[in-house]
């Protein structure tokens, strides 16, 4: 199966928001003196659920295209609790098994989602600039 460009774009964008976040985090983890291993260990394993969490939610999105409305919503359904059972045992490891940090396990589950809401912002003021632009260059 080829895979969307789009698809591409979008887990890229996510994968990098994920690792500046988790770069972020391990920086507050440094000045606040908590930082060890078991952090880098479960950021690294919540970061990486993240990011496949939403890869595989743009595959099935991807695949879904070509079917009709009802099973493309029963494949959305079934892939949306096999995801989540994922993130849960990814939690439920992060924090029942010492060597992973429960904090920063769990944190970076949640970066794709604060990326997403940001990059709403920054679309639309780039579209803002964008327009005002467009405006002058009217009036000239």
């Amino acid at each position: 199966m080829k895979i969307d460009s789009t698809v591409k774009k979008e887990t890229v964008f996510i994968a990098t928001s994920v690792v500046i976040m988790s770069m972020l985090m391990e920086a507050v983890f440094l000045v606040l003196r908590k930082w060890e291993l078991s952090v880098l260990l479960g950021n690294l394993l919540g970061g990486t659920a993240a990011v496949l969490n939403f890869f595989l939610m743009g595959i099935t999105l991807q695949k879904a295209l070509g079917k009709d409305p009802k099973d493309a919503g029963t494949m959305m359904k079934f892939s949306q609790t096999y995801r989540m059972l994922m993130l849960l045992a990814v939690a439920g490891i992060g924090v029942l098994v010492p060597v992973f940090n429960a904090v920063a396990t769990i944190l970076p589950l949640f970066f794709p989602r604060i990326a997403i809401a940001g990059r709403v912002f920054t679309d639309s003021r780039k579209n803002r600039l964008r327009n005002e632009s467009v405006e002058e260059a009217s009036d000239e």
